[in-house]
């Protein structure tokens, strides 16, 4: 399965409790960390809800 390489990229001064919650959930923990996660429904449905504060791309 592919998986994702996630970093953050924006701070989460100033976002919601749910975006901050999505964060950690992904597993990213602080500015320019990067995490590697599976590409599934349910991890696209949260980078949809951060998409202004990550970047990311596939890898296989």
């Amino acid at each position: 399965m592919a998986k994702l390489r996630i970093t953050q990229i924006a701070s989460v001064i100033g976002q919601t409790k749910r975006q901050k919650a999505n964060l950690l959930n992904l597993g990213i923990r602080r500015m320019h960390h990067t995490v590697e996660v599976e590409d599934t429904p349910i991890t696209r449905g949260q980078l949809a809800k951060v998409a202004h504060l990550v970047k990311y791309e596939v890898i296989d």
